[in-house]
């Protein structure tokens, strides 16, 4: 059985979406964690609970193994479940592409996003941001999903940004556009209610 630590309306969420878009037989154990963010910054605390090293989410633990960082865990969740086709798995063309995508969220996104929100005047910073803008806008021109026709868990992780923080991004149709294709996936639905449960 799979057990995803979860607190709600934080970076687990995409978990319990991606969980769900799999069809995977899941339990869900609530923990806290100190929220750094947003409007319940200054709020809660290390979780004893949670086996994640730093007590933070997502946390998965599958049959004694535990997985931390979301690329990790949608790359495992993705190759567990193949049939789903929300990766890509060995042998196929579109594998590399999409460890790249999933690669580029945690080591290129995720710290120019928070670059940027720190309001960092360092030009290689800007430079960073406009070249990240860039590649994402002119992917999407291109496709509905970052990898083509296909929607798979890099778009869960990139579209859960936006979901948080549509400001993260500039104002362009093509961002709508991918958030209000995501957004209307049915199940997300079905992750939203058990995140507010």
């Amino acid at each position: 059985m799979l057990t995803l630590f979860h607190a709600p309306r934080s970076r687990s969420t995409r978990f319990l979406w991606l969980l769900e878009e799999l069809g995977a037989p899941y339990e869900v154990r609530k923990v806290d964690i100190r929220r750094t963010g947003g409007p319940l910054a200054g709020t809660g605390a290390r979780d004893p609970a949670n086996p994640h090293p730093h007590g933070q989410v997502p946390a998965l633990l599958d049959d004694g193994a535990l997985v931390t960082e979301s690329a990790a865990i949608a790359l495992y969740l993705t190759d567990k479940f193949p049939d789903a086709k929300l990766g890509f798995t060995v042998g196929e063309p579109q594998r590399g592409p999409y460890l790249s995508w999933l690669a580029y969220y945690a080591g290129v996104l995720e710290p120019v996003i928070t670059a940027h929100f720190k309001g960092s005047a360092d030009p290689a910073d800007k430079a960073a941001y406009e070249a990240m803008e860039e590649r994402l806008r002119t992917t999407l021109e291109g496709s509905p999903w970052l990898l083509g026709e296909r929607f798979t868990a890099a778009d869960i992780l990139f579209v859960s940004l936006l979901q948080f923080a549509r400001q993260a991004l500039p104002a362009h149709a093509v961002y709508d556009d991918w958030l209000a294709r995501a957004n209307a996936r049915p199940a997300l639905a079905r992750a939203l209610a058990k995140d507010d449960a």
